[in-house]
């Protein structure tokens, strides 16, 4: 049988699978039956009725019989070098189709500083899934990576002037006092002020990168005329809080850090009016990306509904 007739007529007359060229090269490549089986992580006896099967299906003897290694024949090799080539492009094909799936596929990545997670953010972020189920989510944990083109959109508490990104501000968080379970200032009734706070050893954080929701705490303390004898600065809210119920100081945390609920710990309001932390969202100066108007309109509807006022 020429080649141009078995390729000729192997699509208009023969119904081929993929899988049955797959063993017949895998075996033919092995130049062994049970080598082959193992490659393809299937037993023997299916793999050889699979190819007695393409064989009868193409009316051609592509195996030798008896040989020992495997040897093909004329039919065979031109079947194997056909079926290479078919497999081949198959496989050129399908991560044609991927990667124009994944051209097509909407993507947002969100940046945070942890502090914001204890809020009403993730409540924004699963909100928004619920509307773009089809949008690819990414999160990282530093906003710094918004002018790189890394993250689309930025949560953060740090107020910085760039011409190349575009801040709002969601809203003023309160600062509440994290104070240990043992601490006489809780027999006090009502809201503390930071001069009740004076005395005691303060715990800030997180202690990097600088500036941080550190650096507004212990500016706040400037402002008031205010020194703790003793500052630990630690990498993130859950030490500090561990301190605190270690009894080893107090600490000012955002109002939404309450609900975690930490053993040996209590908080208590402040009556200090500039005793808040503000709340970013950054994005790249003139991206007009609708996602980004949907993310605020989703913010805007939980703040009406929390009964939080959008932008204070």
């Amino acid at each position: 049988m020429s080649k141009t007739k078995l390729v000729g007529t192997i699509p208009g007359r023969y119904r081929l699978e993929l899988r049955q060229l797959r063993y017949f090269v895998a075996v033919a490549r092995e130049r062994n039956f049970t080598r082959a089986a193992e490659a393809l992580r299937i037993a023997q006896p299916p793999l050889s009725r699979q190819i007695q099967q393409l064989e009868d299906e193409l009316g051609v003897t592509l195996i030798e019989r008896g040989s020992r290694p495997v040897r093909l024949t004329n039919g065979g090799r031109l079947l194997y070098e056909q079926a290479v080539q078919v497999l081949e492009r198959v496989e050129e094909t399908k991560a044609i189709a991927r990667r124009l799936q994944e051209a097509g596929r909407q993507r947002i990545s969100f940046g945070f500083v942890p502090s914001t997670l204890y809020g009403y953010l993730p409540e924004v972020i699963r909100r928004y899934r619920g509307a773009r189920p089809g949008v690819e989510l990414t999160t990282l944990e530093q906003i710094t990576a918004l002018k790189e083109g890394r993250i689309d959109v930025g949560f953060g508490r740090i107020p910085f002037d760039d011409p190349l990104v575009e801040r709002r501000l969601l809203r003023n968080e309160r600062l509440i006092a994290a104070l240990p379970t043992g601490q006489s200032l809780l027999a006090q009734t009502g809201r503390l002020r930071l001069d009740d706070l004076a005395a005691e050893p303060l715990i800030v954080y997180p202690n990097a990168p600088r500036p941080s929701y550190a650096d507004q705490v212990l500016t706040l303390y400037r402002e008031h005329g205010l020194k703790p004898p003793v500052v630990h600065e630690v990498r993130e809210v859950q030490t500090a809080l561990g301190l605190v119920a270690a009894e080893a100081g107090v600490c000012l945390v955002p109002a939404s850090v309450e609900r975690l609920n930490r053993d040996n710990v209590l908080y208590r309001p402040l009556d200090e009016e500039k005793a808040v932390s503000p709340i970013i969202m950054s994005n790249r100066k003139g991206d007009k990306s609708p996602e980004i108007t949907l993310i605020l309109k989703l913010t805007r509807e939980i703040y009406r509904k929390a009964g939080i006022t959008f932008g204070q």
